[in-house]
């Protein structure tokens, strides 16, 4: 059995200092964030000592037992706490009983340019971070070495970038309010193609496949959700691509069109023999 909650009131210090994680300027300040549900905790405690604080309902405690010992070994203060402290600290409208305060992940782009990364996602102008998350997603699951938010888009420890990651936030490095033209050069000194993805590019993204020409070191750039890409940032890629609609939909929404990219250069690099293997662990 599991004891009873230590923490009652959602006026406890602990709990107030992590109920201000949910605004960006308290995140910014204390380099913290929230970590929400049972997949994004279990990350947070296998990756590089994150994990600070879990908060966990009786229920879950039980529930997510081997999730709750990963966090004690990790180093974590666990605190068993009601549902209404876990409902107040949360920013989902049904918690799943388990909330981690951790420490931010971010790796210096400079870090990224040095492992001469073979695939990236850059994020240009991504505000909503539901979409930045899920793009993060995406790119950890086509094998992807690096993600770029440029500082044009949506904070990475927003709450719903961070559950839309499903975890894929520990797992691959990102760095975090790049000028777009600091990445785009930094990236191309480094020999990797940039690409932007647009509706209304010039190439096709079947004809660059059938040419060939998507095998080698690629960084795709990913614009606003409602307006793409502007002018200027079209005009720093090597490339402005387009994915083919083939049938009668208007358009794709962004995560859609940035899986399709990510795993058409992973399918090349790979029948290139190249690059790497999106299954190398």
């Amino acid at each position: 059995m599991v004891a009873a909650p230590d923490l009652i009131s959602p006026r406890s210090p602990r709990v107030s200092a992590a109920r201000r994680l949910g605004k960006r300027n308290f995140r910014g300040k204390e380099r913290l964030f929230l970590a929400e549900g049972p997949q994004a905790v279990r990350e947070a405690a296998g990756y590089r000592e994150t994990l600070v604080e879990l908060f966990a309902t009786v229920e879950a405690a039980e529930r997510y037992a081997d999730i709750v010992g990963e966090a004690r070994a990790a180093g974590a203060r666990v605190h068993l706490a009601d549902e209404q402290v876990i409902a107040d600290i949360s920013t989902t409208v049904t918690p799943q009983g388990l909330v981690g305060v951790c420490r931010f992940v971010d790796t210096p782009f400079e870090e990224i340019l040095a492992a001469r990364p073979k695939l990236v996602a850059v994020l240009a102008h991504v505000r909503d971070p539901g979409n930045a998350g899920t793009v993060l997603r995406c790119a950890d699951a086509a094998g992807a070495e690096a993600v770029v938010l440029t500082d044009a888009s949506v904070d990475l420890y927003n709450p719903k970038a961070v559950r839309a990651s499903v975890g894929s936030l520990f797992h691959l490095p990102v760095a975090v309010g790049v000028p777009v033209e600091r990445a785009v050069a930094g990236l191309r000194e480094t020999g990797v193609r940039v690409l932007a993805a647009d509706g209304a590019g010039e190439h096709d993204l079947d004809a660059e496949l059938d040419r060939g020409t998507m095998g080698g070191p690629t960084a795709w750039v990913f614009g606003n959700e409602a307006w793409g890409l502007p002018e200027g940032t079209r005009a720093l890629a090597d490339a402005v691509v387009r994915v083919p609609i083939h049938g009668r939909a208007e358009s794709l929404n962004l995560a859609t069109a940035a899986a399709v990219c990510l795993y058409a250069s992973a399918r090349a690099q790979r029948a290139a023999g190249g690059c790497r293997s999106v299954t190398e662990s």
